[in-house]
């Protein structure tokens, strides 16, 4: 686990390094140099033409530094989400195998959970620390030390919540993320405003160029982070929903795969529930 713990944090050192370099190089070969271009060909059609109503370029949206952050800062966490949905979808595809291979109308005694077990541990040391196999292998280890069908439920239940509850702590940065891209925007207008202000005197004298680009650079650092903020959003309860499925559907197996099939000598597997939740 701390070797897992350790690898997430390399991957987003990495990928945040990454990202920085490729939307940097992108805003200083592309976005910067258009928006410029495009801005003084705005402000000579506006000064040959004062009816002149200048186009909004998407350049001129992305140019400020507000917004590249707002980038960076977006596909940083759409790395992050990348990378627990691809476990997640690797750890969906052992739902479709049978891991303990029991026959049908087969009932497994507390003195074969040993040896069902030996199947799931068989498994390559990484799926072995995948949800399912947990679950599996605790379940088997709580019969054949209790001899209670009842207990086998409880700690895969237990299990599963657990990693359900870790799952969601895992989240906590990209919802950190989320929550800062619209307050990375809203910095961005407080400096648009307080720009156009500290420019009054020259609108006061007829000059409204500085102003409305101040204005612009408020507003478009606004747009921005609200947009990536929604599309992060959307992105993260996928994330979420994909997540607690997967640990539904584990339970679920659990039970249609491993605690049916439970059986105390004596007792058929609802008796020994019963006897459970009695004492």
């Amino acid at each position: 686990m701390k070797q897992k713990y350790l690898s997430e944090v390399v991957y987003q050192i990495f990928a945040l390094v990454i990202v920085v370099i490729v939307v940097h190089a992108i805003y200083v070969a592309v976005i910067r140099p258009n928006a410029d271009i495009i801005a003084e060909q705005q402000s000579a059609m506006q000064a040959a033409d004062e009816s002149y109503v200048p186009e909004r370029s998407v350049y001129i949206v992305m140019r400020d530094f507000e917004q590249e952050t707002c980038i960076i800062l977006f596909f940083w966490a759409l790395s992050m989400v990348g990378m627990k949905t691809v476990r997640t979808m690797r750890e969906r595809r052992l739902l479709d195998h049978e891991l303990l291979q029991v026959p049908e109308g087969t009932s497994i005694l507390p003195e074969d959970a040993r040896h069902y077990a030996r199947p799931v541990q068989s498994l390559p040391e990484k799926e072995r620390r995948f949800l399912l196999p947990r679950a599996i292998l605790a379940g088997l280890h709580r019969f054949g030390t209790t001899r209670n069908v009842q207990d086998v439920s409880a700690t895969i239940r237990d299990v599963c919540d657990s990693e359900a509850d870790r799952l969601e702590s895992e989240l906590a940065i990209v919802r950190y993320i989320a929550w800062a891209i619209p307050s990375i925007g809203f910095l961005g207008t407080v400096r648009g405003i307080g720009t156009a202000l500290g420019q009054a005197n020259q609108a006061v004298s007829g000059d409204i160029l500085g102003v409305t680009m101040s204005l612009g650079v408020a507003f478009n650092s606004t747009f921005v982070a609200l947009v990536t903020s929604i599309m992060l959003m959307f992105v993260l309860h996928q994330l979420s929903l994909i997540q607690d499925r997967l640990v539904l559907d584990s339970q679920t197996y659990c039970d249609d795969h491993l605690i049916r099939f439970l059986q105390v000598p004596g007792k058929t597997a609802r008796q020994s529930d019963e006897s459970a939740e009695t004492v």
